[in-house]
């Protein structure tokens, strides 16, 4: 007797089939400009971002404060051309499965503009090189505006080098607590902290830790902590006088032209 064929599960065999190997379409990357890393065929889904294509909204500062979610990392990478970002941690984690042993990345990023604007995210993978690149999205879709000013009893200057009053964060056992400090003292922080504050653009900083510091990850979770607790706290329009508190970006003023200085013997007569 002829033996039933069995029907064809999923469709034809290779990347693209939804039977294949792999399982569905290939994910298509996104393509950059080289000159100022924006994307080059970007269509945007949500509100917010329509708004940035369509030039309604021109810095981050007011992309903030509309309270649209950020969802998509393109935003940032026009609002933020100049943006940077620095690996905090690279963890790997192993579980052994009855097929053999699983190798994953767990990467720790932080990125910011060194001028107010910082964001840390987190992601986790196969490869190395693919968790970074989700990590820095991810890092740039919680990015946050912070408050600068000078806030030391020891200096009163009134340039925004420094964080404006003391704030505290946490994470699992990590607390950390930054104070004010005068201008000149530098970051008297742990290297961790210290990556996290240079990116918000903190020059002058006080530290005070508690807890296992020797964890990277909940160090650097409880140093952004502060750093939001510093974005979000109520301050009145006295303080901000008084510290000489700014928020966000500090735009450089253009230079003024420089007059000639008259001559030393005075106007000289000129040739009738």
């Amino acid at each position: 007797m002829p033996q039933p064929q069995r029907p064809q599960r999923g469709g034809p065999r290779g990347r693209g089939g939804p039977g294949g190997d792999r399982g569905g379409p290939r994910r298509r990357r996104r393509q950059f400009d080289d000159d100022n890393k924006t994307p080059l065929m970007w269509q945007p889904k949500t509100r917010l971002g329509r708004m940035v294509k369509a030039g309604e909204i021109t810095t981050m500062s007011d992309a903030l404060k509309t309270g649209l979610p950020l969802r998509e990392p393109e935003i940032v990478d026009i609002l933020l051309p100049d943006v940077a970002d620095e690996v905090i941690d690279v963890k790997m984690v192993q579980r052994m499965t009855d097929s053999g042993r699983r190798v994953r990345f767990v990467i720790t990023v932080a990125v910011g503009n060194s001028n107010g604007f910082v964001g840390l995210g987190q992601a986790k993978g196969k490869e190395v090189g693919m968790s970074i690149k989700r990590a820095i999205e991810n890092a740039k879709l919680n990015i946050i505006e912070i408050r600068r000013g000078c806030g030391s009893w020891e200096c009163r200057c009134g340039t925004p080098h420094t964080i404006p009053f003391k704030v505290t964060g946490k994470s699992a056992s990590v607390e950390v607590t930054f104070k004010p400090a005068p201008r000149g003292i530098g970051l008297a922080t742990g290297d961790v902290a210290k990556k996290i504050l240079r990116l918000a653009g903190v020059s002058d900083c006080w530290a005070f830790t508690e807890g296992k510091t020797k964890t990277v990850v909940n160090y650097a979770k409880s140093v952004f902590d502060a750093l939001m607790k510093n974005a979000e706290t109520r301050i009145t329009e006295s303080e901000i006088t008084k510290l000489g508190i700014l928020q966000g970006s500090i735009v450089a003023a253009p230079p003024t032209p420089m007059t000639p200085a008259p001559p030393a013997g005075g106007p000289q007569p000129t040739e009738g």
